[in-house]
């Protein structure tokens, strides 16, 4: 039986037009051999199995060529490329730096480099792993790296640039190597695919590349045990089962349950993902890049980030359809912060289950601010002008006092004693404004009538610009404080404050921390409306100035306001020593 080679070896590429990926590179390569420009040490770096051992040794084998090509490339037809091919040459030689690292091992390659080469023009000496190497070894190196001889050139190769020392890199030509895309790496899976005999399926190279990670050692690797799983026959299910990796039907059907509200069916959907033996921390990163290929797939101009096959490129190219930009944004935050909390939570499962929930919630109309938005809702509004029309119809009739919603249920005020339609012009409520999700006191049938009903009342109403003073300000100020349903420590904040006039139609409120100011602006609306109406002017606006507490005014006892300036100014304790007060 014939001993079988890995396709990686099989293939490997052996002129610089066989090397999948790296273009410019080899181009800069060819030119330097044909304009004999070649330096003395090159440093190859980059990620693992993007071919730099293999552009050393096509390199090195290229300069000893006595025949080389119309196009620069090996003739492998000389004694110097025959001698290579068979791996027998005495020109080229390789070290691996992994296991020969120290000091004794550079000495000993330093004493070779003196001796010339026996065909060809060229010593090529390829240290791998060149990064391994001890600090005696590097500074054992330094010399004869700088000043070789003639005939001598160095080619080093590593995957971790930034352990090399500076004296090295600044002595060497250095070559940075990419990551082969999905789409060179897919192709010439495709070509050994042909010269196999093997059928494949393009989505399933596909997943393979995208499981290679830029290299093409690892999908060869992956080709060969896809062809042991399937035999000559690859299939997309195939590569699937073998590679335990997630199908993208998973995803598909995940965002068809978003946009459908689907709690139930999408966490089913993630039990049998758990069922299958897969983590779960794996399973919320690869929907996170679900998102984000299908945001991709909305423009044209940005299809082409998206590295799928075709079949699959229009799956997500009908699904982008049927997403809004708005939903796909907050989806991937969602998934984003799970992603990041993933590593603190306690309860791992629950963690990425909420994150599905809020998903699914996501194009809930009734639900969607509260759950998007994690700011405070602002105050309801609610319609008062059918209530008003009512009452006027009949003078002995009471109506209730605007309602303020929570996300369950709402809250009504203590209602007054009777509507006055005088007292209503003279001093009108606030029109306090409902967040979507909140349970309204209107009926459903007659929301239309009621909003326009709104709209005509206030462009009937027509607001001045009467002049007010401080005191007009103040009493107006206390009366919305009086009026606003309770939202936490802002109330308290209104309630407690005193605003101050410093213009003819301004006022100023100070704050004294970002968050309380980031409440008090969501409430800024209702306050300008109240106040215009109240104060009969237009042109009421308010400024928000925000002044950081100092640790003497955040201090609660006078104790506490004691130690704090004793601790400022150390005679304070002094002179409460030498005259015996007391802190009262």
């Amino acid at each position: 039986m014939d001993n079988f080679i890995v396709s990686a070896r099989k293939y490997r590429p052996s002129t610089f037009n066989s090397v999948v990926g790296q273009l410019s590179l080899t181009t800069t390569l060819k030119n330097a051999i044909k304009g004999n420009h070649l330096a003395h040490a090159y440093l190859f770096c980059g990620p693992r199995g993007v071919g730099k051992t293999t552009c050393a040794r096509i390199f090195a084998k290229t300069i000893n060529c006595q025949n080389l090509t119309a196009d620069f490339e090996a003739c492998n037809q000389c004694e110097s490329c025959v001698s290579f091919n068979e791996q027998r040459s005495y020109n080229i030689h390789e070290l691996d730096a992994a296991s020969n690292n120290g000091v004794d091992d550079i000495r000993t390659l330093t004493e070779q480099v003196r001796i010339p080469p026996q065909i060809g023009n060229y010593s090529v000496y390829i240290i791998d792993e060149v990064h391994m190497l001890s600090q005696g070894a590097f500074n054992a190196f330094l010399k004869t790296l700088e000043e070789p001889p003639a005939h001598a050139i160095f080619i080093l190769a590593t995957t971790e640039k930034h352990k090399i020392i500076p004296t090295i890199l600044s002595r060497c030509q250095i070559y940075d190597f990419n990551r082969i895309t999905v789409a060179d790496t897919v192709n010439h899976l495709k070509m050994v695919a042909e010269k196999e005999g093997v059928t494949v399926d393009l989505n399933g190279l596909n997943v393979v590349a995208q499981k290679s990670d830029g290299g093409m050692r690892d999908a060869l690797s992956i080709f060969d045990q896809l062809v042991s799983f399937c035999g000559n026959n690859i299939t997309y299910q195939g590569v699937i089962d073998n590679l335990n990796v997630l199908d993208y039907e998973y995803y598909f059907r995940l965002v068809e349950c978003f946009l459908k509200n689907n709690v139930q069916e999408s966490l089913l959907i993630f039990n049998e993902v758990l069922n299958k033996g897969f983590d779960a921390h794996h399973f919320i990163t690869g929907l996170s890049s679900h998102l984000r290929d299908v945001l991709v797939s909305k423009d044209p101009a940005t299809i082409k980030l998206l590295e799928v096959g075709a079949d699959i490129g229009e799956r997500y190219k009908n699904q982008a359809q049927s997403c809004t930009p708005e939903f796909l944004f907050q989806a991937l935050k969602i998934s984003n912060d799970c992603d990041l909390d993933y590593r603190i939570s306690k309860n791992k499962r629950l963690l990425v289950e909420l994150a599905l929930i809020r998903l699914c919630q996501l194009t809930d109309e009734k639900k969607n601010s509260i759950l998007i938005d994690d700011r405070p809702a602002p105050i309801q509004k609610v319609a008062v002008a059918k209530a008003a029309e009512n009452v006027q119809n009949n003078s002995n009739q009471t109506i209730p006092a605007p309602v303020a919603a929570t996300p369950k249920q709402a809250v009504v005020e203590q209602p007054k004693a009777q509507f006055k339609p005088k007292e209503t012009a003279k001093e009108s409520q606030p029109v306090l404004r409902r967040p979507p999700g909140s349970i309204s006191i209107t009926s459903p049938t007659n929301k239309t009538e009621q909003t326009e009903e709104v709209k005509s009342v206030v462009s009937e109403k027509r607001i001045g610009n009467k002049e007010f003073s401080h005191f007009d300000l103040l009493n107006a100020w206390r009366k919305f404080s009086e009026t606003i349903p309770e939202l936490g420590r802002v109330v308290s904040f209104i309630q407690n404050t005193t605003p101050v006039l410093i213009s003819s139609s301004m006022f100023e409120v100070t704050v004294s921390n970002n968050s309380l100011e980031k409440e008090l602006k969501r409430l800024l609306p209702d306050i300008l409306e109240f106040l215009q109406n109240n104060l009969e002017n237009s042109s009421v606006r308010m400024s928000i100035k925000v002044v950081e507490e100092t640790a003497v005014q955040r201090a609660s006892s006078p104790e506490d306001r004691y130690r704090l300036f004793a601790e400022q100014n150390p005679a304070l304790d002094i002179l409460k020593n030498n005259l015996n007060l007391e802190i009262d």
